[in-house]
């Protein structure tokens, strides 16, 4: 059977494998235990050995199997000589023999792109990359890295038809014109550290008033002819330890914990909107080129939810499709899809609803329980009933079934679910995960039901933001955002995981709507194993637990155990 390999061997180290017309797909983090398989050391490689492995076993094949293997180059600053060849040589070296002697390059941004192209079922479409920073760009660019990249996307060219570049300004800096770098900076001196600070920004920035430093924040960011972005320097460059001067106010790093929160909110809803625009401004050039009604959107910076929803209303394209994994894990998956279309020919893949490509969390482990907890097996079709009313009884419940997710989001098979009903719920949850009180949870509903309960065209992949409607805001405060928008997951008829779950929980309750957020500690990823699963449901703390065919409970929670399977303390 035909079959293609793409890695990613920088931070969001990946693999994607497509065999017999199936993704399996997975992150090396989820092994490793560091949340984007980060090292300490800039520049330093790892191959993503164990999901690479997995990935092949799940789909029953050697390394002779494969026939093609891509990569994305990364290398920032070409070197002398034949600097494409040398990465090359240098990645190879890391794989056995086989997949190393067929290893070539791809773009960082055409990955990326190819990541959202390839599985959106569009015809003509535009496409747009931007992240902090992608593949080198030439020895003839100095410093020159992709950074905003827009394509003319057709099933016959990949046209790249618009690059940002650097400009050389008086002195020794240089204009840069890096959004993922721009945001990033503004979020390092808002959020303090400890936080996730892209993320944590974007919740923030519900909070503040966006007109109070717009005008101080907008001149860093200058928007020319033809979709050009400039920002000056050193903003468009990662930059943590220049202080930001707003208002009369110094902004650093190291004193974000002394701001007043809502000070940082300020600055973040400014921050926001001056990067919201900017992404607008370029998307809209990109209409003008391409005549196209669909516009693909992949990067780091299309994690932004609330800019994808902005994006979606106000750039002209008649459809947005976000890329279902934009983060750089997802350039494993555009290069295997680049393989596999054009490499081998094959036809394309079906437009996907779930990202279910990973791993089984395995079968609940025996053995005694920590803290009292009590474990409930063979449950059968008996599982998500229990559960069901659980929920609908505001209890909070750990999710482990199906495919383990790829990319950066529980979508209903490693999550902690719970009833959107209660104020307060939010509040717990934030507690238990030690999150800043600030930040939303998101909401998972039904696909057919989703437009009752909010306005917006949400998508299966948490990508971007919808707003609550007012009539329904009252029986969902869990989930709505203080803006009163909310990150939407829409869960279709044949999603693997929680659909039937959902639809449980909805007959019982009249509510399509679950509060749906991470199963894994702070500053991990998300979580692999039943193992794993159980071991966090205890320390945390969670009401209960669904893995596999098994039920965990904790001594608080009654469960009927004559509808419950048998019990295990």
């Amino acid at each position: 059977m035909p079959a293609v390999l793409g890695l990613n061997f920088h931070h969001d180290t990946s693999a994607c494998l497509i065999a017999d017309g199936r993704i399996y797909a997975a992150e090396e983090e989820r092994w490793s235990g560091i949340k984007h398989n980060r090292t300490t050391r800039k520049g330093i490689l790892t191959a993503p050995t164990q999901a690479l492995a997995w990935c092949m076993k799940a789909a029953g094949v050697t390394v002779d199997d494969i026939s093609h293997v891509w990569t994305p180059s990364m290398r920032s600053t070409p070197p002398s000589g034949s600097w494409a060849s040398t990465e090359q040589a240098e990645l190879a070296g890391m794989l056995p023999a086989p997949l190393g002697d067929r290893l070539e390059l791809i773009s960082h941004h055409t990955a990326h792109i190819l990541s959202g192209y390839l599985l959106s079922g569009e015809d003509h479409a535009a496409g747009l990359v931007i992240d902090a920073g992608g593949s080198a760009l030439g020895a003839d660019i100095a410093d020159g890295r992709e950074r905003i990249t827009g394509y003319n996307l057709t099933p016959e060219r990949i046209d790249r038809i618009h690059q940002a570049t650097p400009a050389i300004t008086p002195g020794p800096l240089r204009s840069h014109p890096s959004l993922g770098h721009f945001y990033r900076n503004a979020a390092l001196r808002v959020v303090p550290p400890g936080n996730e600070a892209e993320g944590s920004m974007m919740a923030l920035a519900a909070f503040g008033d966006p007109d109070r430093h717009y005008k101080e924040v907008r001149d860093l960011v200058h928007l020319g002819d033809d979709g050009r972005v400039r920002i000056t320097a050193p903003w468009g460059s990662y930059d943590p330890d220049t202080p930001l001067h707003l208002d009369g106010g110094t902004w650093t790093a190291e004193s974000a914990h002394t701001k007043p929160l809502a000070a940082r909110a300020d600055v973040a809803a400014a921050a926001q909107r001056v990067f919201a625009e900017a992404v607008v401004h370029v998307a809209r050039h990109l209409r003008q080129l391409t005549s196209a009604k669909t516009l693909i959107f992949s990067g780091g910076c299309a994690l932004n939810s609330h800019l994808n929803g902005t994006l979606a209303e106000e750039s002209g394209f008649d459809k947005l499709f976000v890329a279902p994994a934009p983060h750089d894990a997802g350039t494993a998956v555009g290069a295997a899809l680049y393989a596999w279309n054009y490499g081998l020919g094959q036809p394309l893949l079906p437009t996907p609803h779930d990202a279910d490509w990973g791993p089984l969390p395995g079968s609940a482990p025996d053995g005694a329980l920590a803290d009292g907890y009590r474990s409930f097996t063979g449950l059968g079709d008996r599982l998500i009933p229990t559960v069901a009313a659980l929920l609908a009884n505001h209890h909070i419940v750990g999710w482990a079934q199906g495919g383990m997710e790829f990319g950066p989001r529980a979508l209903g098979h490693r999550s902690i679910l719970a009833h959107p009903g209660q104020a307060a719920t939010k509040a717990r949850l934030n507690t238990l995960k030690q999150r800043a009180d600030y930040r939303p949870l998101a909401p998972l509903a039904l696909a057919e039901e989703a437009n009752t309960w909010f306005l917006g065209q949400a998508d299966p992949f948490m990508n971007r933001v919808v707003r609550v409607r007012n009539c329904k805001a009252s029986r969902i405060p869990a989930i709505a955002h203080h803006d009163g928008t909310a990150r939407l997951q829409t869960v279709s008829r044949d999603h693997s995981g929680v659909r039937h779950l959902l639809e449980e929980f909805h007959q019982l309750t009249g509510v399509p709507v679950l509060l749906n957020t991470s199963l894994n500690f702070k500053g991990t990823p998300i979580l692999r194993t039943a193992q794993q699963a159980v071991d966090a449901a205890v320390e945390l703390g969670l009401d209960a637990l669904a893995v596999g065919d098994a039920l965990i409970v904790a001594p608080h929670v009654r469960v009927d155990a004559a509808s419950s399977g048998t019990e295990r303390r």
